[in-house]
């Protein structure tokens, strides 16, 4: 993890380039089949778990754009993205903010698990994924996403 929690305006950009190496571990093709293997898609979810909203977007981002455009794939991780920085947003005391990106949120987990297809998708549940956007729409405390391997 790194050594501490970047707030924009409170505290120091981490150095340039410090994320460089799991983001180059991310697969050439996001996909669902590849995701427990995916060293970067992992590693973006633990540091939004622990709270590391900030870095987990700049892990993630290279996540997102290794994903087929308009795949569910692509839509979920563009998801968490909203949820870390909606969580950011928060801990910046942005209380507008996190609301608007909690509807952004909240659209791109209904496009990434629409009705009919699969309730699991990149090791992440549906319903866990609504209770994840819920929560940063209700201001609640932050509730870690939980995925079907070990992070």
């Amino acid at each position: 993890m790194p050594d501490y929690r970047h707030i924009p305006g409170r505290n120091d950009r981490p150095a340039d380039g410090i994320f460089d190496a799991v983001k180059a571990s991310a697969p050439a093709v996001t996909s669902s089949a590849n995701a427990a293997e995916n060293m970067a898609w992992r590693y973006g979810i633990r540091l939004l778990n622990e709270g590391y909203f900030w870095e987990a977007h700049e892990v993630l981002e290279q996540v997102w754009l290794n994903a087929p455009p308009n795949s569910r794939e692509r839509c979920l991780v563009q998801a968490v993205i909203q949820l870390a920085n909606g969580w950011l947003k928060d801990a910046m005391g942005q209380p507008r903010a996190r609301l608007r990106i909690a509807d952004l949120c909240r659209a791109a987990f209904e496009e990434a698990f629409p009705e009919g297809r699969s309730t699991s998708l990149m090791g992440l549940e549906k319903d866990g994924a609504r209770r994840a956007a819920a929560t940063l729409a209700n201001g609640n405390t932050f509730a870690c996403l939980e995925i079907e391997y070990e992070l």
